[in-house]
C-alpha cells in the first residue's frame, strides 16, 4: 500500500478527511450534498478514487458507498419535497426567480419527461442538489419513476467520477477540468435533444387535433 499522490487545488483539503474517515467520509458527504447541503460530494468521490488507486481504499467499495449515498440522499430530498410540497419549492424558489407560473410549467414538463430530467440533473451543479426535492414537491411517483431514474443517474455519475479519480494520477487537475467541460457539453446536447422531442410531440398532437395526416 503506497501513499496517495499529492492532491492539487480543490482536492487537497479533502485528503486528510478521506485518510481519516475513508468510506464514511465518501458516503456521508455524497448523501448530504444530494439533498441540498453545500458539501463537496463530487470532489470527495474523486479524492477517494485517487486513494483507491494508491491501494488505500477499494475502488469497488468507493463506488458502492458513493452510489448508496447518492440514492439515499436524493430519496431524502424527495421526502423533504413531498412533505413540504409546492409551498416549500415556491418559498425557496423566490430567491432564484421561480414563480408560480414557472412552477406550473415545470410540473407539466416533469410529469411528461420526469425520468430523463432526474438522470440529466445528476450531472448539473445546482440541479443535482435540488432534483430530489423538486421531484417530491411535484409528486413524481417514487417507486416507478423517481427511484429507477435516481439509481441510473447515480450509477452513471459515480462511475464517471470514480473512473476519473482512479486513472488521472498526476494529471488530476487538468483531467477533472476537461471532464467538467465535457460533462456540461453532454448535458447541453441532452437538453437540446429533449427539447426537440418535446417540440415534435407538441406539433404532432396539434396536427392530430386539426385532422392532418402524421408526417
Amino acid at each position: 500500500m503506497s501513499a496517495p499522490p499529492p492532491l492539487p487545488g480543490i482536492f487537497r483539503p479533502l485528503g486528510p478527511l478521506v485518510s481519516r474517515d475513508g468510506y464514511l467520509a465518501v458516503g456521508g458527504l455524497v448523501l448530504l450534498e444530494d439533498f441540498g447541503v453545500p458539501v463537496p460530494g463530487e470532489t470527495i468521490l474523486v479524492v477517494a478514487a485517487v486513494f483507491a488507486g494508491a491501494g488505500r481504499l477499494s475502488i469497488l467499495g468507493v463506488a458502492l458507498v458513493g452510489f448508496a449515498g447518492a440514492v439515499v440522499g436524493d430519496s431524502v430530498g424527495y421526502l423533504i419535497g413531498r412533505l413540504g410540497g409546492r409551498a416549500l419549492v415556491l418559498r425557496l424558489g423566490r430567491f432564484v426567480g421561480l414563480t408560480e407560473r414557472r412552477l406550473q410549467q415545470g410540473e407539466a414538463f416533469v410529469q411528461r419527461h420526469g425520468a430523463p430530467v432526474v438522470v440529466v440533473a445528476r450531472f448539473v451543479e445546482g440541479l443535482r442538489q435540488a432534483n430530489g426535492i423538486l421531484a417530491g414537491a411535484l409528486e413524481m411517483p417514487w417507486l416507478t419513476r423517481f427511484l429507477p431514474a435516481n439509481a441510473l443517474g447515480a450509477a452513471l455519475w459515480v462511475g464517471l467520477w470514480t473512473t476519473v479519480g482512479s486513472l488521472a494520477g498526476q494529471h488530476l487537475d487538468a483531467i477533472y477540468g476537461a471532464v467538467v467541460h465535457a460533462e456540461l457539453a453532454a448535458v447541453v446536447v441532452a437538453v437540446v435533444v429533449l427539447a426537440a422531442v418535446v417540440v415534435w410531440r407538441v406539433r404532432r398532437r396539434r396536427r392530430e387535433r386539426a385532422g392532418e395526416p402524421p408526417r
